[in-house]
């Protein structure tokens, strides 16, 4: 099935061939390992914004994206899932290692200064605001953010975005398409 065919008017998927931009950031993954978009050349990319700590959308989210590769099989080496921390006051690279590992092995855990994780955020139209502490405690608060799996093809070209509502099975199927077509 062609990528094209596989956004549906029901579904919460777009193309966004044209609309998004290229893949590409300079960020910090876990040992402190400086990571730009040419470490995944050849690699289907689903790249979602959040934070570590959030109570609920989040996981959710990368327990989907997890459920996504197992459905892939043997293909899920060709994907890569790249978790780009809003929280870069907490979310150290090893922190954010650590929670991406629970979901998939392969999956990548980034941040950086926060003008970084700023211009990427602005560069995907991604909204997020830190939230003020609660009970004086500096590092007890939340981070609102919008949602949304992007898609990558293997050349770093924006595809598709995906509401992180999505079925698991629609999700699979964009990446299968975005395989076919690399």
């Amino acid at each position: 099935m062609a990528l094209s065919t596989a956004v549906h008017a029901d579904t919460a998927i777009h193309g966004v061939r044209g609309f998004l931009p290229d893949l590409r950031f300079t960020l910090q993954s876990a040992g402190g390992k400086t990571v730009t978009q040419d470490e995944f050349r050849g690699k289907t990319v689903m790249l979602f914004f959040g934070y570590a700590s959030c109570p609920d959308i989040c996981p959710t989210t990368m327990a989907q994206l997890s459920q996504v590769m197992l459905g892939l099989g043997k293909d899920a080496d060709k994907v890569r899932i790249l978790f780009i921390s809003v929280d870069p006051h907490r979310d150290t690279p090893d922190i954010l290692q650590a929670y991406v590992n629970a979901f998939d092995k392969n999956a990548i855990g980034l941040t950086g200064t926060e003008k970084q994780v700023a211009d990427v955020a602005r560069r995907y139209r991604v909204a997020y605001q830190i939230e003020k502490p609660k009970n004086d405690d500096k590092d007890n608060y939340e981070v609102a953010h919008s949602r949304g799996v992007y898609m990558f093809d293997a050349q770093g070209r924006a595809r598709v975005l995906a509401a992180d509502t999505e079925s698991v099975e629609a999700l699979t199927e964009s990446v299968r398409g975005l395989l076919k077509s690399n």
